[in-house]
């Protein structure tokens, strides 16, 4: 395994800390174990750090046009699907998701590295960009920081973020519109492209039957409406899954998370953090000793709670360790020796409440890394007992939809504490869930059950669980009903 680049400065140390979870968290996604993503996320980081510093040395070519170039986190995650693609060549597909090597041997795979006119659109959309814009597009819609804090990153006056991320959103608009036409288009397609580009301008537009029916059947044009469309929040599942191809909404949804995280718990974004050493052991050590502070804060708080119980005593237990671990995708920057990986290096977590997912051997593929899909889950909610029973609200939020499938994601709040789970849920219109994250799941006809992986089976009372998922949808896309939790009735919000 190659080790890491050394930092040339310390602008460059910084962007490390910036860029390292980003290049781990998907490739994470990518492997069948921490080692693997460990390996996998180190050589791609040295791959992509090395490609950007060519291209920045690289003497310009007279005064024309400057080289199309993705920016930094961007470039570093096609590195982990080159790299990936790379080891699947080699005879290391072993260490890839079963799901990804599938995708690495097939057409889809084959446009990210075929002729530029048949390259996702948002791919060359975002390449076509200058690097500053691309990076605020990028970092404000995929990797979903505070506008503040891309703002401070990018050198940009906090107060004017706003204005100038709506006039890059146009231009990026304005680059997929050309590129779209520019591609090579059959005459059904071609007669739409007017039309789409008219009706994707307004939010009030209605989109003509014709036209809706066309984009279910055709891939290119569905694409082509997701990078056009500006309102909707269809944004930032276009630039994923175009950008980064195969995991793209997982990765998505992954770094959403991350940042729902690090603003819940009040700590700093990487951008307040330019100043960190680029040493790759002092951050890890910086990890370790914020973890063991906030163990012992709250052994401390236990114990004095205990003791003031009638006939309490001071020994308190530790609280688990589950509700302790950091993410991998870790809101802050901790570029880790490639050495070893920690051994308490979990996945990215709910908002706030669960910690991320484990990745297991046997896992959902595509997915945030997380629980299982596995014919070996069980078909229906189990039968628990007395004490079992729960008072549970549940809330179900679509999250994004597009022609033949759409992401969604469940919240279950419990009134009492919990060591295990099940959530059960109905569909009204025929959906079948392809891929879940913080679960594995089985679904029988319309009937679909999550249960708890390994990492996030506890909740305490008055604490919410949460997972997520991908589905195909046909005709009507009715929200999920009749949910249960450990078998008893929940109350939806």
């Amino acid at each position: 395994m190659s080790d890491l680049p050394t930092p040339q400065d310390a602008a460059e140390a910084a962007l490390f800390s910036e860029c390292w979870d980003a290049v781990l968290s998907y490739a994470d996604l990518c492997t069948s174990g921490s080692t693997a993503a460990t390996q996998l996320a180190t050589e791609a980081f040295s791959l992509g750090m090395r490609e950007a510093r060519e291209a920045q040395s690289a003497p310009a070519r007279g005064t024309g046009r400057r080289p199309a170039r993705l920016p930094r986190i961007p470039l570093l995650l096609t590195a982990v699907r080159n790299t990936a693609a790379a080891w699947e060549i080699q005879g290391q597909g072993h260490m890839l998701d079963p799901e990804l090597r599938l995708w690495l041997n097939s057409e889809k795979a084959a446009r990210y590295t075929g002729p530029p006119l048949s390259r996702p659109l948002a791919l060359r959309g975002l390449r076509d960009l200058q690097e500053p814009d691309a990076a605020l597009l990028w970092l404000a819609e995929v990797e979903a920081l505070p506008l503040p804090v891309v703002a401070r990153r990018l050198g940009l006056d906090p107060a004017l973020a706003d204005e100038e991320l709506a006039q890059v959103r146009g231009l990026f608009r304005d680059r997929c519109h050309r590129a779209h036409l520019d591609t090579p288009m059959d005459p059904q397609c071609r007669s739409y492209a007017r039309l789409l580009d008219a009706v994707t301008r307004s939010p009030a537009a209605d989109t003509p039957k014709d036209l809706s029916r066309h984009l279910a059947r055709c891939v290119d044009c569905a694409e082509a409406a997701a990078c056009l469309r500006l309102h909707g929040g269809g944004l930032p599942g276009a630039l994923a899954g175009g950008v980064i191809g195969w995991g793209g909404l997982a990765y998505l949804e992954r770094r959403r998370r991350a940042a729902e995280v690090r603003l819940g718990a009040g700590r700093p974004g990487p951008a307040d953090s330019d100043g960190a050493p680029p040493n790759p052991g002092a951050h890890k050590a910086r990890v370790a000793r914020n973890g063991l502070l906030v163990a012992a804060v709250l052994v401390s708080l236990l114990a004095l709670a205990v003791s003031m119980m009638p006939g309490g005593t001071d020994n308190g237990a530790a609280p688990s360790g589950d509700t302790d671990r950091q993410p991998v995708a870790d809101p802050g920057p901790s570029v880790p020796s490639t050495e070893a990986r920690s051994t308490s290096s979990p996945r990215s977590s709910a908002p706030a409440t669960t910690p991320t997912p484990k990745k297991s051997q046997a896992k959902n593929p595509g997915a945030t890394a997380q629980g299982t899909a596995s014919s070996a889950a069980p078909t229906g909610d189990p039968e628990p007992g007395p004490s079992e029973a729960v008072a549970c609200d549940v809330r179900y939020d679509l999250v994004n939809q597009w022609p033949d499938g759409f992401q969604a994601t469940i919240t279950v709040t419990s009134e009492q504490a919990l060591d295990s789970w099940q959530v059960g849920w109905s569909f009204h219109d025929g959906q079948k869930v392809g891929q879940m994250w913080d679960a594995s799941f089985s679904q029988n006809d319309s009937r679909v059950t999550a249960t708890a992986a390994d990492y996030n089976k506890s909740v305490p009372a008055n604490g919410s669980l949460s997972f997520g998922f991908l589905a195909s949808w046909q005709g009507k896309n009715s929200p999920g009903y009749d949910f249960t939790l450990n078998g008893h009735g929940c109350t939806k919000k």
